[in-house]
């Protein structure tokens, strides 16, 4: 992705990464949800980077992450990802922000894999259930027949189903990028493949131990947000005993609605 370039790699599991660090000063870990790439971070990270060390990577099966067949894409793997990642990084107490799906890997790499975080900041986060929009729910259970759409049918529906994350009016060429990687004969399956793997047992094992977070937490919610009513993140933030902002006029994927109040939450938060 040229406009995005992601330079560095790391292997997991003899499987690849894309990565890439930005900037000067304390650390901080931006993580991405689905179905998108750390590509919704590219209207933020160069406003936090004038203050900090800034690290953005794909999930794995994610954006320029490796795709395969066969690949455990799960939220069961993705906070070891994280955990090895911090370790290679050489960073011990960073500040993260995490957004919908990268909200439960850090929440897991915290609780399951013992990584500490100077203060964490999640937005519009999978982390209580229930969770899974009536597009997820239908189409884990039609995998198969979604996955052999014809590919422009197919390119229609992701556009759809992104679209539905963002309130505003998002152009084609706006919307490009985070379409691009389910593309092609890899990308298609592995769209499909990673809602197919979405399983809410991931975030029923350490729902009980939100209370033990070690380490400040606000959350931020867009109150246009279609995919995971404003509700549950007051719930959540009741739950984690942690500091509640909701955003006006922000959908679901608030990086693209409202980029200005993560920015400004973020350094207001960090101080």
């Amino acid at each position: 992705m040229k406009h995005w370039p992601l330079d560095q790699r790391y292997s997991f599991r003899d499987q690849t990464v894309r990565f890439h660090i930005t900037g000067d000063g304390p650390p901080l870990v931006l993580i991405h949800g689905t179905p998108f790439s750390s590509y919704v971070w590219h209207r933020i990270a160069p406003h936090l980077a004038r203050s900090r060390t800034v690290y953005v990577y794909d999930l794995l099966g994610y954006g320029q992450s490796e795709q395969r067949d066969g690949q455990n894409v799960s939220l069961g793997v993705q906070n070891g990802l994280l955990a090895e990642l911090l370790a290679h990084w050489k960073l011990e107490q960073p500040d993260v922000i995490a957004h919908d799906f990268g909200g439960a890997t850090a929440l897991r790499a915290h609780l399951l894999n013992g990584c500490d975080y100077r203060s964490l900041t999640l937005i519009d986060s999978v982390a209580v259930a229930p969770w899974g929009s009536p597009f997820v729910q239908q189409t884990r259970h039609h995998g198969d027949a979604f996955a052999g759409l014809p590919a422009y049918i197919h390119e229609a529906v992701v556009k759809a189903y992104i679209r539905g994350a963002i309130a505003r009016d998002i152009p084609d060429e706006e919307l490009a990028p985070y379409v691009a990687p389910w593309l092609g004969v890899t990308g298609q399956p592995a769209f499909y493949r990673q809602i197919a793997q979405m399983d809410q047992r991931y975030t029923d094992e350490v729902e009980a131990r939100y209370p033990e977070i070690r380490c400040p937490t606000q959350i931020l919610w867009g109150e246009e947000d279609q995919w995971i009513p404003l509700e549950r993140g007051r719930y959540l933030a009741s739950v984690v005993l942690a500091e509640f902002q909701s955003v006006p006029g922000a959908g679901h994927l608030m990086q693209e609605d409202a980029p200005e109040a993560i920015v400004a939450a973020a350094l207001r938060f960090f101080a």
